[in-house]
């Protein structure tokens, strides 16, 4: 199992620091819907912003970059939602999440500044990455979003954090991950790749710098049959529940 960390040089800017990648298959723990400690052999590590990182592991801070957390719509502009003809902001229905207004430049650079600040937060905690979540938002917008809004904006995210020496994720959205060096982003986190049949589309562009999440049993066995051996994959359960609550679940290969 290859456990060493790349130290990679990104030219993004001229004052970009070296960012560190994580180690490819890896032992790894979404953590995302609470903090625990995480088991033996884990050695990369998601939580939430809000969370610390583990101490001595490999961590990823997750920020939900396009959409807006339920019950945060009034920390935003009013102007930053996304809105349809009718003046209604457009709701992500799956998870009652608004969607934000990346339409133009001067909205994109409201959006990534605020966004930016959290990179910074996760930066200061000790935090190695990011993981920025809903890039595919664009696909949930009633096509009031593009690809080349989320790219355009993507783009401000990941050469701000290249400036802090933080690395950043491509998160899902295998349509876009051809783009993912003029879009500066660094390794993948690829939820249902396995299930999806998708996992050679991340590898295809990030090499092994792939973390895969997979929600069910098929789904994890059909990514540790492809891809075992190369990739970190993790099955959890969909509300990524801390260790010791009821619906908690985590397999690996």
């Amino acid at each position: 199992m290859a456990l060493s960390a790349a130290l990679v040089a990104v030219p993004s800017t001229a004052s970009a620091a070296a960012v560190t990648l994580p180690p490819v298959h890896a032992g790894f723990d979404y953590q995302i819907g609470g903090a625990y400690t995480p088991p033996t052999g884990v050695a990369v590590v998601s939580r939430d912003r809000g969370a610390a990182p583990a101490a001595g592991l490999y961590n990823i801070c997750y920020v939900n970059a396009f959409q807006v957390q339920p019950g945060e719509e009034d920390d935003w502009d009013s102007d930053l939602l996304l809105r349809d003809a009718n003046g209604k902001v457009v709701i992500d229905e799956d998870w009652g999440e608004a969607l934000l207004d990346l339409r133009t430049d001067a909205k994109r650079k409201r959006v990534a500044a605020k966004v930016n600040g959290w990179i910074d937060g996760c930066k200061a905690k000790g935090y190695q990455a990011i993981e920025p979540d809903n890039y595919d938002s664009y696909t949930r917008s009633k096509k009031l979003l593009t690809a080349s809004n989320a790219q355009a904006y993507i783009r401000l995210l990941s050469t701000h954090a290249h400036a802090q020496g933080v690395a950043i994720a491509q998160k899902n959205t295998s349509e876009l991950a051809g783009s993912r060096v003029a879009n500066g982003l660094d390794f993948a986190v690829a939820e249902e790749c396995g299930t999806w049949d998708e996992c050679g589309d991340y590898t295809a562009a990030f090499g092994n710098n792939v973390i895969v999440i997979e929600y069910t049993a098929s789904g994890l066995k059909k990514a540790c049959s492809g891809w075992g051996t190369k990739l970190s994959i993790v099955q959890r359960d969909v509300d990524v529940s801390p260790k010791g609550s009821s619906g908690y679940v985590r397999k690996t290969c």
